[in-house]
């Protein structure tokens, strides 16, 4: 898992482009809910090691969240082969990571 938030976004191209299952986390350091979410987020990755971790520090203009219609902090998006296949929206526990987790593994 990572724990920093990427000051430096990738191209959407580059993220549509991501082979296998990957989980866009969407959020800021200084959040709230961002910062209450890591300990659930933290969980659901570990029984999911082969999940691909992408941390993105959001904010206004940043064309990865526009791109993606992120609103709310923290947005989870879990991709399969660069495609959009969940979302989580301010996670309250860590069962709802861990069935998009699950849904995103069953189908590799």
């Amino acid at each position: 898992m990572n724990t920093a938030y990427g000051e430096t976004e990738p191209k959407r191209e580059e993220v549509d482009r991501l082979p296998g299952a990957t989980l866009l986390e969407f959020g800021s350091p200084w959040c709230g809910y961002c910062r209450a979410a890591q300990p659930l987020i933290a969980t659901a990755l570990a029984e999911h090691a082969g999940v691909r971790h992408i941390k993105v520090a959001d904010a206004s203009g940043r064309r990865l969240g526009r791109s993606f219609n992120v609103r709310l902090w923290p947005t989870l998006v879990f991709l399969l082969d660069g495609e959009e296949f969940v979302r989580v929206v301010r996670p309250r526990n860590a069962q709802a990571i861990r069935e998009a987790l699950g849904r995103i593994t069953a189908r590799q």
